[in-house]
This record gives structure tokens, C-alpha cells and sequence, in this order.
């Protein structure tokens, strides 16, 4: 059975009708026939939701009790029992209820779309684990809740549902979202219009840039090369000249007049390396592109228009920025410049821009030939000069008799002229044709092909040789600059891709990215396996080109040892960038090895974790427990010996030995339970609004009475936590307070309120912990100086910030003013920004 298909309705915010629509949906699939149920929707009660359920089946929830209260969650087994072609789920990043096989409700779903169940659900945008800071930004809640980018984005369909935000609190006011009890705060806090238009804004771009994906996806599938103007894309052509930081700063202000739109700087490099620019520079524009919110890219091309504008229409720009030429007028002869050769071929669906800066006419200390080596121009000025020029001359010099040794240092000239510009071969037409045109009208005997007088043979054969010389030198030094030139090119590539190891960019798929771009490909893998008669295997890829399943099945494919390649298609690279290609090649088996070194530390960092934990563990109860457990036995041996008459005053106090005892091993058991539900990351905060005088004089139960006192003022804000994780937090400081207390010295257990937080300090006379020990004295397993065995374990500190940072708030240690430690716990106050991490939906935050 092939994996079920995803389709989700998003929303910007609560209430614009995703499970209205979702449900819509639902009785149109019924009604066609469709095997469809509900397997959860959540109406929060609004009536118009609630009928729209009618009709259709509903699986039953599962009932999970968790913390004396009674919670209902998806069934997952039942479902995949009933086994229904489309099921219904509401509220995609919702967390499960502790208890359940997955943790949270994407989970689930994952899991029905595995067994070829489609799924219909529906998320909010303030979900998405990626925009979580800037929706708190935005609204100032921070989502608990919370879904993985990728798990949308592999849906198969996603629809937006839009509300306007006037029409949005609207539907507040008059009591279609929540109860009228929540309406006036929800609209004066999170249904702010300010807040639901950037919340629009925020869906409208993710969903824009979806479409993008799926519309450059299915160019590259039907390989369709001409501009679809859906968005605007500006492309900036980059030199590396100083004018490129003029060019990425108007780009980026074009950028901003339309909705959505981007920037590409690209720096075409050439292959044959006759063009450089200053890595610095390029540094320096790169840097700028991406602070305004562009892309850099680097591209190696044969043509620079050419190649700017295949990258212009591969990435479906709409405009090209470029800079006015820093050439001088003479220069002009060579060509008309890439500015105006783009503007020439770039057809009507894309605009150029000339930009005008400061550096126009300058000139620009670069060659300026095109092709392989000496460049096409200078190869036809120098056949020029081979063929025509000696035709020229003799014209020239039948008119004016300057005598034979005259006439043959001037073809000898021109013939030098031709090699300088052509190279060898139009060197050796020149020496030639100007041979044979002086023997036969300038030697005696003239108009014949015949030489009388040895000398001038001689002379002959001296400019023949002259002229084969030169053009031999000519053409040894163009071919040495076209190989420093060449290399230059490779060593600015490798540069580039050493600064993306350094910058961080060490990702397999993003250097496979950087490949398949550098070297214009459709796609690029990196392929390995075991042995040499194992199959092949693909450890990463990127692209749009068919897959590629052996190194020989690709256009180009690049051995890395013995059992890796990497694999190209698009066309066959030529064999002086394979070069490059090897490269990146062992840049790319690196970066793998690398990813597979830091996951093995990862799990080996987990185990040693775990194995420190064991030891601790091992040796807690070898010592600290088997002090109580050696108590309670000799009271209880005593008690039951029929030697020894006990009075009632012994009996008592070996009664109370054996509960001094039970206690201790009772505490020292929650903490060992506590430390190990925090290490394995299964502590679930249950966020509620207390009043922190209610959980206080709890916290107390376990110390002596008199030994602590409460200073908690009656106007404290309320606080959003866990009432049992703060209790259980408060109750350990207070224990480790009063065990190093000095006799007759009361702990102080103050509460008061800062901005929007609450600090509850515990304040004990003790020595005192030093700064250094500070921070140590809250990991597993410590007990700062000399304490005594009996002291415990050392988990209460440990458990109790672990307990502070699962409710959001944090634990810390400061000196006592006059001597002692103060333990200092912040909790976040409730209000608009409280969040509950557990079983709080959007709706239930807004209405906060």
C-alpha cells in the first residue's frame, strides 16, 4: 500500500475557518463517495462547526487520565482498525497528553499517512516551528506548540484560508470564535489588528513561497526555459568591481516596491579564467546581499552574457541589474560589452536596468578578450593582418620603390604584427603570403617564382625563421596566461568553498547545492557503498534531474576513493573543471564523514551521559540509601527482640527512627524518579494560573516547623506554571536551605513581582557557596564541601531547576548579603504572554 496523501487548510489565525472548511471538504468527499470520518475535530464550541459535523462518522477518542484529571486524545489504533480512506484531524502541532504513543499529534498523523490514510488537518501559521520568534515578536506569545517546517511543506496540498482581520473581530464580537465571557480580551490583546495583519502577512508570504517551490519545481520537470513574471525576481550581475555595492542596494529598493520580492547577486566567472576579481570585494558584496535579504551565487560561464542570462531565466528573474561599463571609449572596438549584449538577448520578458555609478568610464584594468586564449577578436584581427595586410603592402610598395631589403623588413613587420595578434597560424599565413608576394614581384627575377641572387634566398629564409619565432613566442606565452588565468578561476572557486566551511555551510545538501550551481547542472548526488559488488547508495542529493543510481548512469561522475562519487547530469563538463570538480568532491565525502562523526559523538556523548548517570545511581544506593535502610532495620530488629523489655518511651523512639528513616528514603527515591524523568525528557509541565501562596506553605511540609518562614505579599500577580513541578522545586530548595542553616536561623521564603515576571528567593545564614561553585553545585550528583553522607545524594538542586526551566522560568544561585546563599527562582507571571505548553491550542492562548 503506497503512503496517503496530506492535505492541509492553514490559517493566520484563529476562527478565519479552517475546520469549517476542512469539514466542507469532508461532506463533499462523502457525498462522492469517499470513505471519510472524523478521527478528531475540535469545535470548541462554536455552533456553526458543530453542525457541520452531522453526517459525517466520528471514531471515538481515547480517554487519557493524566494527573488526576481527564483528558480525550486522538485514537490512533482505532483508526488505523477502521482503516478509512481520508480521516479528519484537527490542529496538526497540538500536544499529546502524556500517556499516548507519540508525543505529538503530527506524530499521529505521520503515522496514518504511512498506512496509505490521507489526511485533512489544519494548522495555524503562528505554529510553524521556524516563525516562533517572530510571532512572539508580533503578538509577544510564545508557541509551545509547535510543528516542523518540513512536515507542512511535504504536504501534498495546502490551502489557505483567508479572513480579512476587520472581518476576523468581527466574528469575535458577535461570539463566533469564543464565549462573550473572553471576547473583550481576546480583541484587546492578541486579536489586536495590528497583530492579525502581520499574522496575514506572515501565511500569505509561507504560501507564496510554497507556490514558488511547486512552480519551479514543475519548470524544471517540463524543462519550460522561457520567464513566468509570477513574483519579481531581480538578478544583480556582479563584477567584483566597487560598483557592485551601488547595484545590490538599488536591486534590493526595486525589490521592495513589489510584494515578494528577491534578490540574486550572481559573479560570473569565466572558465577560461581571462576575467578576475578581488576576493575581498566579492567578500564584502556578498556580505551586503545577504544582510538586505538576498542570495550570493558564483557561477563559472564560457560567456558572461550568455551565462547571466541562462542563470536570469533558471531562476524565472524578471529583472537584470547591471552597471555601466568602467571601459574607456577605445575599448569599445573590442565589442559592445556585456551590459549591452544582455540587453540585446534578453528578450521581452526580462527588463535590464543600467545603473549609473561612480566608476563609469574608468576603466577596468581587466582584459578584455573573449575566448579560448588569445580571444576571438584578436584571432580574427590577426588573420586579418596574415591574409590582407600583405596584399596591402605589396599594393602599397608597387607604388613606392624603397628597395628590396626595405620591402622585406616590412612584410618581416607585418608578419610580426600578425603574430602578435593571431599567434602562430595566421603568423604562418602571413610569412607565406608575404613570401611569395615578394619573390615574385620584388625579387629578381621579378613576376617569377625564382631566386637569383643567394642573398636574397638568405634573406628570405631569415624572415621566414623571424616570423615562425615570434609567433612560437607569441603563442608559448598566450597559452601560459590562459593556464595562470585558468587557475586563478579555480583557486577563486576553492576559495569561495573554503569560505563556506568557514562561514558554517557544512551541510551535504548545501555543498551539493553549491555544486550542481557553480557548474550550471540539473542535479548532483553523492553516491557510495560498502564494497565493490555492493549496490550503490544515495547519501545525498539535490535537483531536479532524474535520479541517478550508478555513478555511470550520470553525465559526470567523480571517484572519491574507492567505494564513493559524486554524480552530476545536465551536460558533460570539460576536462579542465573536473579539476574543481575533485574539489568539491572531497570537500563533500568530509562533510559526510563529519555529519556521521558528530552523530556517533552524539550517541556516544548519550551513553557516556547515561553510563555517569548509572554510576551516580550505583553508588547512591550502595551508600546514601543503605544508611536509612540500615536504620529502619536495627529499629524494627529491636523492636521485634523478646530480649529486651522496651518502655514506651523506647518504643517511641525507635518508631520514629523507622519514619525518619522511611522519609528519607522516600526523598531520596522522588529525586532519583525526578532526575531520571528529566534526563530522558519526559517531564510535561501541565501550565495553569496560581497564586504562589497557595503552593508555598506546601513547600514547607517537609522541614521542621519554625525552621522556615513565608514573606509572600498579597497582591502578587498570579503565575503560569505547573502547580505540582513548582511545589516539588520549592520544597527541595527549602530542604537544602534548611540543612546548612546554621541552629536558631530561620530560612525566608520571599516572593515579589518584576515586570512581567515573579521572583520567589529563599534565603538562608548557611557558609555560602562560592562563585565559582555556583553554577556546579546545580548538576547531578554534587554536594558542595564537606557534607556529610547523610546530606543526600545531591539531586535536589538539580531537580529543581531542571522542574524551573520546564516551566519556563529559571533558578539561580546569589550571595546572601551579610553571609549565605540565596536561591533565586523566576517564574513567568500570567497574562497575555502566558503560554501553555500543554493542551493549549491558539485559541486558548488568545483568549488569555
Amino acid at each position: 500500500m503506497g503512503r496517503g496523501k496530506l492535505r492541509i487548510y492553514l490559517g493566520a489565525a484563529p476562527g478565519v475557518g479552517k475546520t469549517y472548511a476542512m469539514l466542507s471538504e469532508a461532506h463533499r468527499r462523502v457525498e462522492r463517495g469517499t470513505d471519510c470520518v472524523v478521527a478528531l475535530v475540535e469545535h470548541h464550541g462554536r455552533s456553526r462547526t458543530e453542525v457541520m459535523l452531522r453526517g459525517l462518522e466520528r471514531v471515538p477518542r481515547r480517554e487519557v487520565e493524566y494527573r488526576g484529571a481527564a483528558f480525550t486524545e486522538l485514537d490512533l489504533d482505532a483508526v488505523l482498525a477502521r482503516a478509512p480512506r481520508v480521516a479528519l484531524v484537527d490542529e496538526l502541532a497540538h500536544t499529546n497528553v502524556p500517556g499516548v504513543r507519540n508525543a505529538k499529534r503530527w506524530q499521529d498523523v505521520e503515522e496514518l499517512l504511512a498506512a496509505g490514510i490521507d489526511v485533512v488537518s489544519t494548522v495555524n501559521i503562528q505554529h510553524l516551528e521556524s516563525l516562533g520568534d517572530v510571532v512572539e515578536s508580533i503578538t509577544g506569545v510564545r508557541q509551545r506548540e509547535t510543528v516542523p517546517d518540513e512536515v507542512v511543506r511535504r504536504a501534498d496540498q495546502i490551502e489557505l484560508v483567508d479572513m480579512s482581520p476587520q472581518a476576523l473581530r468581527r466574528r469575535m464580537a458577535h461570539g463566533n470564535i469564543y464565549q462573550p465571557d473572553k471576547v473583550d480580551a481576546a480583541l484587546s490583546n492578541y486579536f489586536r489588528p495590528g497583530n492579525l495583519t502581520a499574522l496575514r502577512e506572515l501565511a500569505l508570504l509561507w504560501v507564496a513561497d510554497r507556490a514558488d517551490e511547486y512552480l519551479q519545481q514543475y519548470r524544471s520537470e517540463h524543462r519550460v526555459s522561457r520567464i513566468w513574471g509570477s513574483r519579481e525576481r531581480i538578478v544583480v550581475g556582479l563584477t567584483g568591481g566597487p560598483e557592485g555595492r551601488t547595484l545590490i542596494r538599488r536591486a534590493a529598493r526595486l525589490a521592495e516596491k513589489g510584494a515578494g520580492g528577491e534578490v540574486l547577486a550572481v559573479y560570473i566567472a569565466r572558465s577560461d579564467g581571462l576575467t578576475s576579481a578581488s576576493p575581498k570585494e566579492l567578500a564584502v558584496q556578498r556580505t551586503l546581499v545577504e544582510d538586505l535579504g538576498g542570495t550570493f551565487h558564483h557561477v563559472l560561464g564560457e560567456d558572461i552574457p550568455a551565462a547571466l542570462l541562462d542563470f536570469a531565466r533558471g531562476v524565472n528573474a524578471t529583472q537584470i541589474v547591471l552597471g555601466s561599463s568602467r571601459r574607456k571609449a577605445w575599448q569599445y572596438v573590442f565589442g559592445p560589452g556585456v551590459g549591452a549584449t544582455v540587453a540585446r538577448e534578453s528578450g521581452p520578458d526580462l527588463d535590464v536596468h543600467i545603473v549609473t555609478h561612480e566608476e563609469v568610464a574608468k576603466g577596468r584594468g581587466l582584459p578584455v578578450a573573449r575566448g579560448a586564449r588569445l580571444g576571438r577578436s584578436r584571432i580574427v584581427w590577426g588573420w586579418f593582418a596574415g591574409l590582407g595586410g600583405p596584399v596591402l603592402l605589396t599594393l602599397l610598395l608597387s607604388a613606392v620603390h624603397l628597395g628590396l631589403a626595405n620591402d622585406v623588413l616590412l612584410y618581416l613587420a607585418l608578419t610580426v604584427a600578425a603574430a602578435l595578434l593571431g599567434g602562430l597560424y595566421p603568423a604562418l599565413a602571413s610569412a607565406a603570403v608575404g613570401s611569395l608576394l615578394l619573390n615574385w614581384f620584388f625579387t629578381p627575377p621579378v613576376n617569377r617564382i625564382t631566386i637569383a641572387d643567394p642573398r636574397n634566398m638568405l634573406a628570405l629564409a631569415i624572415f621566414v625563421g623571424v616570423a615562425l619565432s615570434v609567433a612560437s613566442v607569441v603563442d608559448v606565452a598566450a597559452r601560459r596566461t590562459h593556464q595562470a588565468a585558468r587557475l586563478r578561476a579555480e583557486s577563486e572557486i576553492l576559495s569561495f568553498l573554503a569560505g563556506d566551511v568557514l562561514r558554517g555551510e557544512t551541510s551535504l545538501e548545501t555543498l551539493l547545492e553549491r555544486v550542481r550551481e557553480t557548474f550550471a547542472m540539473e542535479s548532483a548526488a553523492l553516491l557510495e557503498r560498502e564494497g565493490d559488488v555492493a549496490p550503490w547508495t544515495c547519501a545525498g542529493r539535490v535537483g531536479s534531474g532524474p535520479p541517478v543510481e550508478r555513478p555511470e548512469d550520470a553525465d559526470v561522475d567523480m571517484p572519491v576513493g574507492d567505494h564513493m562519487a559524486l554524480a552530476l547530469t545536465g551536460r558533460v563538463l570539460p576536462a579542465e573543471d573536473r579539476r574543481v570538480l575533485a574539489a568539491f568532491a572531497a570537500q563533500a565525502a568530509v562533510v559526510l564523514d563529519r555529519r556521521r562523526l558528530r552523530e556517533e559523538a552524539d550517541r556516544a556523548r548519550t551513553l557516556a551521559e547515561g553510563n555517569r548517570i548509572r554510576t551516580a545511581l550505583l553508588a547512591a544506593v550502595s551508600h546514601d540509601l543503605r544508611t536509612p535502610l540500615a536504620g529502619i532495620k536495627a529499629s524494627v530488629t529491636s523492636l521485634r527482640s523478646d530480649d529486651v523489655a522496651w518502655s514506651e518511651e523506647d518504643r517511641a523512639e525507635l518508631l520514629e527512627g523507622i519514619e525518619e528513616g522511611a522519609d528519607r528514603l522516600d526523598h531520596l527515591v522522588g529525586n532519583l524518579l525526578d532526575m531520571s524523568r528529566l534526563q530522558t525528557g519526559t517531564v510535561t509541565p501541565l501550565i495553569r494560573e496560581i497564586d504562589v501562596d497557595e503552593v508555598a506553605p506546601m513547600a514547607l511540609g517537609g522541614v521542621p516547623e519554625g525552621s522556615a518562614e513565608l514573606d509572600i505579599p498579597e497582591t502578587l500577580p498570579m503565575v503560569a506554571v505547573d502547580a505540582g513541578l513548582l511545589e516539588r522545586a520549592m520544597a527541595n530548595l527549602v530542604e537544602n536551605a534548611v540543612k546548612y542553616s546554621p541552629a536558631g536561623r530561620t530560612v525566608l521564603v520571599a516572593a515579589s513581582a518584576l515586570a512581567d515576571r515573579v521572583e520567589v528567593r529563599v534565603v538562608d545564614r548557611g557558609p555560602g557557596v562560592p562563585d565559582e561553585a555556583k553554577d556546579r553545585i546545580f548538576e547531578p550528583f554534587q554536594r558542595y564541601g564537606d557534607a556529610p553522607r547523610g546530606a543526600g545524594v545531591g539531586l535536589g538542586l538539580a531537580v529543581a531547576r531542571g522542574f524551573a526551566e520546564a516551566m519556563g522560568g529559571t533558578l539561580n544561585a546569589e550571595d546572601t548579603p551579610g553571609g549565605g546563599l540565596t536561591m533565586v527562582l523566576t517564574l513567568r507571571a500570567a497574562g497575555p504572554s502566558a503560554a501553555t505548553p500543554h493542551l493549549a491550542t491558539a485559541e486558548r492562548q488568545a483568549a488569555q
